[in-house]
């Protein structure tokens, strides 16, 4: 088991995070001028993206995450995406939360899994945090503070050698193993079976730096070449273009990781046998595309509804339901399994002008109830971090 798998682990599915949340605040958005206090609004989006953005790449939580250590217990990470999702003035459910989770982890699961070779879930990770860069452009504070863990991952990740990414690979796979659960927008891409196994390619680019296979050469004892012989590997594979960029800035070629809902969702499956917009330097998209009205449909009917309710007092609560009904969470929540539950954390909106006031006397009063200590095993730094945010 890898000690540097972490970082990468955190960054991927919180940027995964960020795209299910975005797109689902997205659909919702009503415009400021007709917007009721207990609608979501643009800059309500913003705020919430923001919010959790901050927490995510805080410096002393980065300087945490970064130190070598083996992997969390599930329980322990997914109380800390507890935490980070809470961060903002947006509140779920722990059957919202169970949902969400699951669409974080089985695409990150599928793009691990898809990885070319080993190093290029480095790439992944950058293609992670391109993204979140353009939901943040017009923040500098936060620009930086993404930059800085840009330059950390290249300083801590770039000098690894072919053999470390692959334990660091084995590490995230062994992570997800054994989930299956079953997402219909990669049922839909058919990229994924009725059992919620992925479907791996046998077309599309070859890893960098290899061959496309259907060619045998051997050689004699002094290393020369004597014969060639061809084969039918019975897919339709061609070289890749060129590497994907390793720096802060550049183009990454590779497409596992960035935003699935945006307007060209990249799927790579290449199951025509064709390379679409490899060498494309431009960021897809984080809008979503205004004809596609039934990708939208149904992207919200896999995801769920999004409703606002007002809580007693003058002050509202956003809350966010990632299920198409109340019917169909309050069911999710009643078959969630006993060892998983516990009391839903609500955190209330407040005025702008005391905002970041009382954000903070929230996160250090910040718990969880009736969630199991982990005060003895791997977690505890991470979770003690959050609670100092």
């Amino acid at each position: 088991m890898s000690v540097r798998t972490l970082p990468l682990l955190f960054l991927n599915l919180g940027g995964e995070m960020l795209y299910i949340l975005d797109q689902r605040l997205r659909a919702q958005n009503i415009p400021g001028d007709k917007a009721r206090r207990d609608e979501w609004t643009e800059v309500d989006r913003k705020r919430v993206l923001h919010d959790i953005i901050l927490t995510m790449f805080n410096k002393n939580f980065i300087e945490e995450l970064f130190k070598p250590q083996e992997l969390y217990t599930k329980k322990a990470l997914r109380t800390i995406y507890d935490r980070l999702a809470h961060a903002s003035i947006m509140r779920l459910n722990q059957a919202s939360m169970d949902k969400l989770y699951d669409l974080m982890t089985m695409a990150l699961k599928y793009q691990v899994l898809l990885c070319p070779r080993p190093k290029d879930v480095l790439l992944v990770t950058f293609n992670h945090l391109d993204a979140i860069k353009g939901f943040i452009q017009d923040n500098p504070a936060l620009l930086n503070l993404v930059d800085e863990t840009f330059r950390r991952l290249i300083e801590v990740y770039g000098g690894l050698s072919a053999g470390q990414f692959q334990l660091i690979r084995q590490t995230l796979l062994a992570f997800f193993q054994d989930l299956h659960i079953r997402v219909s927008i990669f049922l839909k891409d058919k990229v994924q079976n009725s059992n919620g196994r992925f479907v791996l390619p046998v077309s599309g680019p070859v890893p960098w730096g290899t061959e496309v296979p259907g060619l045998i050469r051997m050689f004699n004892s002094k290393g020369e070449e004597v014969r060639r012989e061809e084969f039918q590997h019975g897919g339709n594979f061609v070289t890749a273009p060129k590497e994907g960029s390793f720096e802060v800035y550049g183009d990454r070629v590779l497409k596992l990781g960035t935003n699935m809902y945006s307007v060209n969702r990249p799927v790579e499956t290449h199951t025509s046998g064709t390379s679409k917009n490899l060498t494309s330097q431009t960021q897809q998209s984080i809008a979503p595309n205004p004809l596609a009205k039934e990708e939208l449909n149904f992207l919200a009917k896999l995801m769920g509804g999004m409703e606002i309710k007002k809580l007693s007092g003058p002050e509202p609560g956003f809350r966010l339901n990632l299920f198409t009904t109340d019917e169909e969470e309050e069911q999710a929540a009643l078959t969630r399994p006993e060892e998983l539950s516990h009391e839903v954390v609500n955190i209330q909106a407040i005025q702008d002008q005391q905002r970041n006031q009382e954000l903070a006397r929230i996160m250090e009063e910040f718990e969880v109830t009736d969630q199991p200590r982990w005060s003895a095993s791997k977690g505890d730094g991470l979770l003690a971090m959050m609670d100092e945010l």
